[in-house]
């Protein structure tokens, strides 16, 4: 991935991720998420419906928005590679520190199992730069 897309799951902006149903529709989900060694890594709860999709059909979409300037985003196309346990909570509480400045995650549910899906990004998309009051025709 190019820098600027890898500067956007460094910052605290929130991340979509479409999965596919299994009647083939598509399934949206914001979530928090990271990238780290060539992967997107998002966190999610085992039987939750994007959990289900991706047991079925590991194809994802990802797109994640500068929450500054909603014109800077990128969309990726790509894959879970890797579903792997998070049962500690090290990842959830490490992205509750990086979303909300607090050191642990303060959802958790009684009988909870975190994981964290490991996505290989296959195609990436990025806007050009652009800014919101930008004039295009300049």
């Amino acid at each position: 991935m190019n820098d600027k897309a890898v500067k956007l799951f460094e910052g605290s902006n929130l991340v979509f991720i479409a999965t596919i149903m299994k009647d083939g529709s598509p399934q949206l989900s914001p979530v928090w998420a990271n990238y780290e060694d060539e992967h997107i890594l998002v966190n999610t709860a085992e039987g939750r419906l994007k959990h289900k999709n991706v047991l079925r059909d590991p194809r994802v979409a990802v797109s994640a928005v500068d929450q500054n300037n909603p014109l800077n985003m990128t969309t990726i196309q790509g894959k879970v590679i890797e579903i792997i346990p998070d049962y500690d909570y090290q990842h959830a509480n490490m992205l509750t520190k990086k979303y909300m400045g607090k050191d642990n995650y303060p959802f958790r549910q009684p009988g909870e199992k975190r994981i964290i899906f490991k996505i290989l990004p296959e195609k990436v998309y990025v806007l050009p730069e652009l800014k919101m009051n930008q004039d295009l025709n300049k």
